[in-house]
């Protein structure tokens, strides 16, 4: 999604982490430390031997990262689930609020650490920075090596920094008040009557200007926080989001919460989809692609799509 508002690498060495459930990747789960290549005393050796991952420009210990042999995660704050969760005892790790990225759980958080991994960085290895959610793909230094943040892909972003394979397809959402009228439409060109909000600089803002096109001005949030106070406030009629967002907006945000329906999303080249984001040519984005593929193949990222947001992709698909 995240965002468009108004809302993917085989590598040597890959570390194997424990999953809860399925594959979600701990962040205290130590990992086997990366092998490298002693040459034999020996005078005879055999030519069979593996080459040495020195060889290997994705492995971990031949990436340029900010810090060396660490890899900077950046991501919004507060974070939200179900792409992030709370830890279990009620703990916060500053300075993040609502989900805790730190930890391992929800989406987002468990395909960072399994992609991490997949590259050859240990949990412990990580560290996670916060960055606003518009700041992580405009031009500019970054202060990340990789940002995970529900950036949907679009060729305006790209042009400012890199955007890697898709990670997960997403459809665009509304969610109202169940006591509000709009909860009870069932076709797009219905929606128009309404007046629409979203963040900004998102594809659910996007969603509503080229798919809604209502005839009231859509009101422009810089969080969906505000958003929701907007609702609440009967400012609005209703917010657009990502799917998965909506669920959780309907179930713990918004008192009497409903998802009213999802958009019927592209298909082919045009279907939207979350990207890592990374600096314009960053030497890491054809490593973090393969690493992705790697993870499509052995079943990794399937099991943590299933796990985290299984839940969140069931609501009815408003007809034309």
């Amino acid at each position: 999604m995240r965002r468009t508002h108004a809302l993917a690498i085989g590598i040597v060495a890959i570390v194997a982490a424990a999953c809860s459930s399925s594959a979600a990747v701990s962040p205290s789960t130590s990992a086997a430390a990366v092998v490298s290549a002693a040459p034999s005393e020996a005078a005879s050796v055999a030519p069979s031997v593996a080459p040495s991952p020195s060889l290997d420009p994705c492995n971990a210990a031949n990436l340029t990262t900010l810090t060396a042999g660490t890899l900077t995660i950046g991501t919004d704050n507060p974070a939200y689930p179900p792409y992030f969760q709370e830890n279990a005892d009620g703990t916060k790790t500053a300075p993040w609020e609502l989900g805790d990225p730190t930890n391992g759980k929800g989406f987002e958080s468990a395909f960072a650490y399994t992609l991490a991994t997949t590259l050859g960085f240990r949990p412990d290895q990580v560290v996670w920075t916060y960055v606003p959610f518009d700041s992580s793909y405009a031009p500019g230094v970054k202060t990340f090596d990789i940002d995970i943040n529900q950036i949907s892909y679009s060729a305006e972003r790209a042009q400012a920094v890199d955007l890697s394979d898709g990670y997960y397809f997403v459809n665009q959402a509304v969610v109202s008040l169940a006591s509000n009228p709009i909860a009870n439409v069932t076709k797009v060109s219905d929606l128009a009557a309404f007046k629409f909000g979203a963040q900004t600089g998102t594809t659910s803002y996007k969603t509503i200007t080229d798919v809604i096109k209502p005839t009231a001005e859509t009101s422009v949030y810089d969080s969906n926080d505000a958003a929701i106070a907007a609702l609440n406030a009967k400012q609005i009629d209703a917010i657009v989001v990502d799917l998965p967002t909506a669920f959780y907006m309907a179930a713990a945000q918004i008192k009497d919460g409903k998802v009213v329906g999802q958009f019927d999303a592209p298909t082919g080249a045009d279907a939207e989809h979350f990207s890592v984001a990374l600096a314009k040519g960053s030497s890491l984005t054809a490593c973090v692609n393969t690493a992705i593929a790697t993870m499509k193949d052995n079943g990794r990222l399937d099991a943590i799509t299933k796990e985290w947001l299984e839940r969140q992709v069931s609501a009815p698909v408003f007809a034309p």
